[in-house]
């Protein structure tokens, strides 16, 4: 499937990065410079125009009527996206753009796309190489505050012996990878793609981690058993045993279920009645989507609307209540999607895998290799114990968090840390 081009070694990319940052061959946007390896370090910078356009088009918006109602059951309530707005006008976009920049970023062509990556090498030998994927309505931004921490562990509590090689892609179609002209950019595609990738980066054994469709991705990698691939990790793992699938559809949960289990059951049912518009229409009409690629407020709303639980935990945030993200936070991740006008090209995903199925989103996939688990009480649904067993015949960590929910990674990132560092301990002596 994938185009083969030479190998480059560690050396040959720190080379690379060195010589590229040291000269300034960086140019603005999405041009990058050519190596004969393949890899090409990355920088983006936003024009003024398109920062200034932004802030036009928000002060500009023409707000709907106040929901009826006194509760979010509409759905994004006006005084939470007000607030949103009025953040909008002190967001500093050229401090994200610093620090996303100060980190080694490439484009690199895998099957005849662009996809870009950022690429953190340990100084310690031993690390652990690790590709971790977002998901959606997330980006790269996600999992920054883990980088520093999981490279560089004896500045952050840990030891050598936790040390990781962090590589972090942007899905086709997000953010500064290239927006796919084929139609089948599927998850099974980009796990093969991601597999290319850390070959193309030297790594012979390597681990993988994702939530939201990064677990998709994730665990088709698994699934197809690149080489080198020792072992995953998720934060929303795909459990759910086929006779619950069947009766979240029938409306009655089975009378034997555990208190976990009856949790998770409830979770599902709540999304499955509640939380899915979005999806749907992504699923089935992305491209009718024009409001959220010509309106920022209409795309921050959209984005907000993901699962009820994190839509409540970043509205207390703009209340000042900051107990995971910020409105920096979230406003950075916004942002970069509308820079980049990635608002459909990232919905597409959703039709792309509607259309051309792999399987159900958190139905087991009969996944063989070692995997980890950590469950945080606030994602879409806590993944059962009892499930996870039956999911993944090789379970070698699983753990319920005492708080985080869907951006587990951008939330709490001590506490994902810490997971990582356990969930991947049994496996370091194979590398």
């Amino acid at each position: 499937m994938s185009r083969v081009e030479p190998k480059v070694t560690r050396r040959t990319l720190l080379t690379i990065a060195a010589s590229a940052s040291a000269i300034g061959v960086f140019p603005k946007a999405f041009a990058a410079t050519g190596t004969e390896s393949g890899l090409r370090p990355f920088k983006f910078t936003a024009s003024k125009d398109q920062l200034a356009d932004l802030n036009r088009r928000v002060a500009a918006t023409r707000w709907p009527d106040e929901e009826n109602v006194t509760d979010d059951g509409q759905g994004v309530r006006l005084d939470t996206i007000k607030k949103l707005a009025n953040h909008w006008k002190t967001h500093d976009w050229r401090k994200v753009e610093d620090r996303i920049n100060s980190l080694p970023q490439f484009l690199t062509e895998i099957d005849g796309l662009d996809i870009h990556f950022i690429h953190v090498r340990s100084k310690h030998d031993n690390a652990l190489p690790i590709i971790i994927t977002h998901g959606w309505p997330g980006s790269v931004i996600e999992q920054m505050k883990i980088i520093k921490p999981l490279t560089d562990p004896t500045a952050f509590g840990g030891t050598e012996a936790d040390a990781f090689h962090v590589v972090i892609p942007s899905l086709p179609g997000y953010g500064f990878s290239a927006k796919p002209r084929d139609a089948k950019w599927t998850p099974p595609r980009i796990a093969k793609a991601w597999a290319v990738l850390m070959q193309r980066l030297d790594y012979a054994k390597y681990v993988a981690q994702g939530g939201d469709w990064g677990n998709a991705v994730t665990e088709l990698m698994a699934v197809q058993e690149p080489a080198g691939l020792l072992g995953i990790h998720t934060n929303m793992a795909a459990t759910v045993p086929a006779e619950i699938t069947k009766a979240l559809a029938a409306g009655t949960p089975p009378s034997t279920l555990t208190a976990d289990e009856k949790r998770a059951y409830d979770q599902l049912d709540d999304f499955n009645k509640n939380g899915l518009g979005y999806a749907i229409e992504m699923n089935n009409r992305p491209q009718t989507l024009y409001g959220i690629v010509d309106s920022p407020i209409g795309l921050a709303a959209w984005m907000l609307d993901h699962d009820i639980r994190s839509y409540r935990m970043i509205a207390r945030s703009f209340d000042g209540e900051h107990e995971g993200l910020t409105p920096d936070d979230v406003l950075d991740n916004i942002t970069l999607y509308w820079l980049t006008n990635t608002a459909i090209s990232s919905a597409r995903l959703y039709w792309a895998n509607a259309h051309f199925p792999s399987g159900g989103f958190f139905d087991p996939r009969g996944i063989k290799i070692p995997v980890a688990v950590s469950a945080f009480p606030d994602e879409i649904y806590q993944a059962p114990q009892s499930w996870a067993e039956k999911a993944y015949p090789k379970l070698i960590h699983y753990n319920r968090l005492p708080k985080g929910g869907h951006f587990a990674a951008w939330e709490q990132p001590e506490l994902f840390t810490s997971e990582l560092r356990a969930a991947f301990k049994p496996l370091r002596d194979q590398i």
